[in-house]
């Protein structure tokens, strides 16, 4: 699903294939950019099986449902016909079918995959394709979202060892994030100041998976060592508790951060001076908004898009005395992508709201990778891939990641729109 300029355009576009002649689906993770056209595309007569990893399913049996809700409740407030409805988007659930990390299964006679964790997300995938050519198989392995190595809950991106051809996702092909340490430094001065000295609210944008529960990770984990005040932290995204529900069910997938923190979190979200509040209804999200100061808001969309958070901006971006956080990339010509580039005024709700609002990026909360943890995970092909395609970056990440791979040696290119290719 695209974000951003042109998306409903775009999203709405006829593919450009015949959907009913596709034989099986493979899905990297859950997230929207991903997985949003599924249920576009079962419309559009694809009757076959969606392969992805179980907590993928899981994720997907809210997530889906509930995007189509909030597109269906935003069309009919502007008068336009939804991207899908909620009755597509359940029609699209039916063709999942879950398969575990490191499972071959042979989906059409001389096809098989299987799943590798990419540490992104709950139930991320790196995606490996052996394609059976006169008695010899061709491999053909795709990223999909690689994870940042060192963070917590999820365990980090399994290393593959061959490809004849390679897809790479390049986010963050041309830049570094920060160590742990110097991002929780930079986090825990953002919520102090702001909280403490400023007395303002900090709203968080974030992704209701993953980046969600990273952050009341991070925060939990700042609080205990005594780095925060006492504070209130709330978790304005329906979204958002399904999908900690749903992480506390795959404890299979924890590295041994998250199996403490997710313990805490069954236990209750209470502990002495902090107090973690989901809300689910609109009256409980419209109660926040009475909170003067000493808020920490996490709510959905993470790029600011829709959902819930743009509310809370109304109230809290043109107050010099609170903060943004940006956890998460943010697309060009996204409204997080216009805070995030310094927009004195920006357009909400239909109105024009000046940016007084301190505004934080720290990108060493993101999920994605940098181009270091891109390179090391490249670094661990036995032998370059005949063909590598740089792939899920814009145009400046994308061809850095292009560059350096082609100073090792490696054939690389950066695909256009619509091109067709030949698995080497």
């Amino acid at each position: 699903m695209f974000q951003g300029p042109d998306a409903r355009r775009k999203n709405l576009a006829p593919f450009r294939f015949d959907p009913r002649g596709i034989h099986f689906v493979l899905l990297s993770h859950a997230h929207v950019d991903h997985s949003g056209l599924l249920p576009s595309l079962v419309a559009a007569g694809f009757a076959g099986p969606v392969y992805a990893t179980p907590a993928t399913c899981d994720l997907l049996g809210v997530m889906l449902p509930d995007t189509a809700s909030l597109q269906e409740r935003e069309a009919e407030q502007e008068g336009v016909r939804p991207l899908c409805t909620a009755e597509q988007a359940r029609a699209s659930l039916t063709r999942l079918v879950p398969v575990g990390y490191g499972v071959p299964l042979e989906p059409q006679p001389g096809v098989r995959f299987l799943f590798r964790d990419a540490g992104h997300i709950l139930g991320s995938a790196i995606i490996e394709l052996a394609l059976a050519d006169r008695g010899n198989d061709t491999k053909l392995v795709f990223s999909g979202d690689l994870g940042q190595p060192g963070h917590p809950i999820v365990r980090d991106a399994m290393p593959v060892a061959a490809a004849d051809t390679l897809l790479v996702e390049s986010t963050y092909g041309d830049r570094l994030h920060k160590s742990l340490a110097e991002t929780l430094d930079e986090f825990a001065f953002a919520l102090t100041d702001t909280l403490v000295t400023r007395g303002g609210n900090v709203v968080i944008p974030a992704f209701a998976v993953g980046r969600t529960q990273d952050l009341l990770y991070f925060i939990s984990r700042l609080h205990r060592d005594g780095r925060l005040p006492d504070l209130d932290v709330y978790v304005d995204s329906p979204m958002g508790l399904a999908a900690t529900r749903i992480t506390l069910l795959h404890s299979e997938l924890y590295d041994r951060e998250g199996e403490d923190f997710l313990a805490w979190l069954r236990s209750g979200t209470q502990r002495k001076g902090l107090r973690i509040h989901f809300t689910e209804s609109v009256e409980d999200s419209k109660r926040i908004n009475s909170i003067g100061s000493g808020a920490v808001i996490v709510s959905t969309s993470g790029m600011c898009e829709g959902g819930r958070v743009r509310h809370h901006l109304h109230y809290n971006l043109p107050r010099p005395e609170c903060a943004i956080v940006f956890a998460g990339f943010q697309a060009a010509g996204t409204l997080g992508r216009s805070i995030v580039d310094g927009a004195e005024t920006v357009r909400l709700l239909g109105e024009p709201h000046p940016v007084r609002a301190r505004v934080f990026t720290i990108g060493g909360l993101s999920a994605h990778a940098d181009r270091a943890a891109l390179l090391a995970w490249l670094k661990g092909f036995r032998r370059p891939p005949r063909q590598t395609w740089i792939v899920h970056g814009e145009a400046v990440p994308a061809h850095a990641l292009r560059d350096e791979v082609r100073r090792w040696g490696w054939t690389a290119d950066i695909p256009s729109a619509h091109q067709s290719a030949a698995v080497a």
